[in-house]
């Protein structure tokens, strides 16, 4: 009996197991100290032990499928580094470069496909401070007050920035305005890239940009060379000038209505002015116009060095609005300049004081238009080609990063004016 009913006993157990196996207690059977569901792994970028990353290193994840939600990031030391992610969260940009050779910490949060918060840690090294860098210039002075026209102009030097690499550079060109006017990069060539917004810039608006350039890659084993800063606003008022060749004239517009106009003499058919829109990049009370200073000698047939007054710089290779004494005669008549606009003393003196950097010259009706990047030309397309200029394929990217900008060093160059 005692042998019957163990066996009754063991099939009772076999059958109590084989019905909780079914049902919704069998965890109870893990291992313990196991999970049921572990936790996916979190890949970030820069991966764990990496070493030689670049100084502009961005913190941010492998697997695209997570979404970055926080980074925490220390050197060694245990020293804090400030930084914000970017608007689509794609990764955490730090508020300044790097420091070259140095061990940092990346604490990571991210929300995984399955929707739980997940974390992560990397530890990299930075590498050494590298000899081939890159300036960059930008076009604008600290605390300046512009022209509705004024682009964002960043000038490339030691062969700039070439087509392969302008999209990794754009994506560190970030400019925040107020009020918010979402605007885009164009390539000129290597060497020049210019943001606007879609329409000239509102009335009293602040301009915040952070070119964060320092220690990224930048093609041909570069690297930039800093960081560069600018705070800047535009004018209250809006002021344009408009030259009409076909009634040699000059309308002078502020806040749209007209203020002055006056007489000009454009270039002679051997040289004509260019047409299009083009924002005063610079202005001179006094200066001179030299010929060889773009390769024709002074005393070639076509070769001048001559003083002027009154002069604002509209093109790299030489056109200006500018007072020419000589040609009175002919303004409102008939074109005898080597391209610039000609104006009386008086009105070159008025035009000296009234307009700014950046308000925009709208010349119309002269036989040849103004190159793509013979100076500021960012408004000399309309904005569907303006855009293609870009080098990302999503041009809302060029404008979606808002990184605060900490580091300092902009500088402004002065090229050499070249014609009368």
């Amino acid at each position: 009996m005692k042998r019957q009913r163990r066996a009754v006993l063991l099939t009772a157990l076999a059958a109590t197991l084989a019905l909780s196996g079914c049902g919704g207690t069998a965890n109870r059977f893990v291992k313990p100290g196991a999970s049921a569901s572990p936790t996916p792994a979190l890949h970030v970028n820069p991966a764990d032990n990496a070493t030689d990353i670049p100084v502009s290193a961005e913190v941010g994840l492998q697997d695209a499928g997570d979404k970055l939600t926080a980074v925490q990031l220390a050197d060694a030391g245990g020293k804090s580094i400030s930084g914000k992610l970017r608007d689509d969260a794609s990764s955490w940009v730090p508020d300044e470069p790097l420091d070259y050779a140095t061990t940092y910490t990346a604490k990571v949060t991210a929300t995984s496909t399955s929707g739980k918060s997940v974390t992560g840690t990397s530890r990299f090294t930075t590498m050494q401070r590298p000899t081939s860098r890159m300036d960059a210039h930008l076009y604008m002075s600290d605390n300046a007050v512009y022209g509705q026209a004024m682009p964002i102009v960043v000038e490339f030097k030691q062969g700039g920035v070439a087509p392969a690499d302008r999209a990794a550079v754009e994506r560190r060109l970030f400019v925040t305005s107020d009020p918010p006017q979402p605007g885009v990069w164009h390539w000129d060539s290597n060497t020049q890239v210019e943001y606007r917004p879609k329409d000239f810039w509102q009335p009293s608006t602040k301009i915040h940009g952070r070119f964060a350039l320092g220690g990224l890659p930048v093609g041909g084993g570069r690297y930039g060379q800093q960081d560069i800063t600018i705070d800047a606003s535009i004018d209250t008022v809006r002021r344009q000038i408009e030259v009409d060749n076909a009634t040699k004239q000059l309308t002078a517009k502020q806040d749209g209505a007209v203020v002055k106009t006056m007489a000009v003499s454009l270039g002679s058919p051997q040289h004509p002015s260019f047409y299009g829109t083009m924002p005063i990049m610079e202005k001179y009370d006094k200066t001179t116009f030299d010929s060889s200073t773009y390769g024709t000698p002074v005393n070639s047939p076509e070769g001048y060095r001559t003083d002027v007054q009154y002069a604002e710089r509209l093109t790299w290779d030489g056109q200006f609005i500018h007072a020419a004494p000589w040609s009175v005669a002919q303004q409102g008549h008939t074109n005898v300049s080597h391209g610039c606009v000609n104006v009386s003393t008086d009105n070159g003196q008025w035009i000296y004081d009234w307009v700014k950097v950046g308000d925009p010259v709208i010349v119309k009706g002269t036989e040849v238009p103004l190159g793509q990047g013979n100076g500021w030309t960012a408004w000399n397309l309309p904005w569907d080609q303006y855009v293609k200029g870009s080098a990302l394929a999503d041009v809302g990217q060029s404008t979606g990063a808002t990184p605060a900008p900490s580091a300092t060093d902009a500088a402004d160059a002065q090229p050499n004016p070249s014609a009368s």
